[in-house]
């Protein structure tokens, strides 16, 4: 789609969009008209040319608001899944929440221009981090997405950024220090922009987005939100200010591991174009077929994300119940802590209840040692011995997926050696659980050596 011909929009698209609740409009956004022989799903272009009309300036639209020339810069299939995307970030429709309560639409939904699709989550990262030029100063968490802190940190030590990482979830350590920071990027007339993740991966940490955004906003400091943990439906950083909001569409956005995109969300015109432009010139577009696969998957992100956070939810519980403890006759479970939004032990649980519209389908559990075995070791233990549950790197899946996160050399090393990630998935929850307790039973009964 070219910038030229793309404008701020509250209600495009085939439906009164201010009238549907946003588990109706995943569904039925982007059907096209209802007249007769009218394909249902939209069709997908397999080209990667247009014609056009001899004498006419690229740059003219064809009568219907679009100028399709060549299908690096935008083709129709894109279309329908960059809107749906960008008016689900905008927040114009009534809002779900995960515990059963239909709040009304928003009275000032938030201006947002159709997303940018991009090949992958990384390729959306990289052309947001590029909206810094040589010698920005960039804010990011200690603990997030080890793809952007490895990115970040590879531009950091080619000089091009200075890495500023803080306790994300420290309202007042990470305004000081946007205050400190702005104040010495204005000296060097450096531009800084603040990146929040939240909940952080794998930390599962919550910031204060309302407060994060209106300091950063305060000093004119650019701001940028991964969601992806979060999605549209239970979280909208543009409503709090944010500048640009980008998701691996991998995840949960497309729901079944069968292909890889990210998307980059704006409202503004002057970060639309940049945006626009580095995916041109660089190439990061997503194929047709993986873009109707995405919108395919979408439809069902409702229902995916309801079934699959109701699972962690009851199995954060019951997990928590069983830390520290082991049944009669059995050996400890070595199960040290569990971490979720939704535990009241969980240190921003309160924050997470006010700001999110639900606590999502992502868990963590800590593993201790045994003294035969370092908690890594008895990680691994309780990976191996799962059968339902899949030992991969990826999340948001209909199905569950485990993974011990510090096998990746580049987590920071405040993420415990024990920890494991847990993306919840549709399964029956009985069949979750006892899949878990069995796998935390046979690693308690592991002995690697006998004495």
């Amino acid at each position: 789609m070219s910038t030229e011909s793309s404008n701020i929009s509250q209600s495009q698209g085939s439906h009164p969009q201010g009238s549907q609740h946003e588990r109706t409009y995943v569904v039925s956004a982007g059907r096209g008209s209802h007249h007769g022989h009218a394909p249902v799903n939209q069709p997908v272009d397999f080209t990667s040319t247009y014609s056009y009309v001899p004498g006419a300036q690229p740059a003219e639209e064809t009568p219907g608001g679009q100028h399709w020339a060549y299908a690096r810069e935008g083709m129709p299939s894109w279309q329908p899944l960059e809107e749906l995307l960008a008016q689900l970030e905008a927040g114009t429709r009534s809002t779900y929440q995960a515990q059963g309560f239909i709040t009304t639409a928003e009275d000032h939904p938030v201006p947002v221009l159709p997303g940018l699709l991009f090949s992958s989550g990384m390729a959306a990262i990289s052309a947001v981090l590029h909206l810094l030029p040589p010698g920005g100063h960039l804010i990011l968490p200690r603990h997030s997405y080890m793809g952007f802190t490895t990115l970040a940190q590879q531009l950091a030590d080619q000089g091009l950024l200075t890495l500023h990482p803080v306790d994300i979830a420290d309202t007042d350590q990470v305004i000081s220090t946007i205050q400190d920071i702005s104040t010495l990027a204005q000296a060097q007339d450096a531009p800084v922009m603040l990146w929040v993740e939240s909940p952080t991966n794998p930390m599962l940490e919550v910031a204060d987005l309302p407060a994060l955004l209106a300091a950063a906003k305060k000093r004119g400091v650019l701001t940028a939100v991964d969601n992806t943990f979060a999605t549209p439906l239970r979280q909208r950083p543009l409503k709090y200010g944010a500048d640009v909001v980008v998701h691996s569409v991998t995840k949960f956005i497309s729901g079944h591991s069968d292909l890889i995109m990210g998307v980059a969300i704006t409202g503004n015109p002057q970060l639309h174009q940049k945006l626009h432009l580095h995916r041109t010139l660089h190439g990061a577009i997503p194929g047709p077929m993986e873009v109707y696969l995405a919108l395919r998957g979408v439809r069902t992100l409702a229902v995916r994300l309801d079934a699959a956070e109701s699972n962690a939810a009851q199995l954060a519980h019951r997990l928590h119940e069983l830390t520290g403890s082991s049944a009669a006759g059995e050996r400890p479970l070595h199960l040290k802590a569990v971490n979720y939004p939704g535990l009241p032990s969980h240190p921003q649980h309160e924050r997470a209840a006010q700001q999110l519209g639900g606590f999502g389908a992502i868990l963590t559990i800590e593993l201790d040692g045994d003294g035969e075995r370092t908690p890594a070791q008895v990680a691994d233990d309780v990976l191996a011995a799962l059968t339902l549950w899949t030992p991969a790197t990826s999340l948001g899946g209909v199905e569950s997926l485990a993974e011990r996160r510090r096998r990746h050399p580049g987590e920071p090393e405040s993420v415990p050696d024990g920890l494991i990630r847990l993306s919840t998935g549709i399964e029956h929850i009985e069949d979750l659980f006892a899949d878990l307790l069995n796998a935390l039973r046979t690693a308690a009964e592991d002995q690697r050596s006998i004495g």
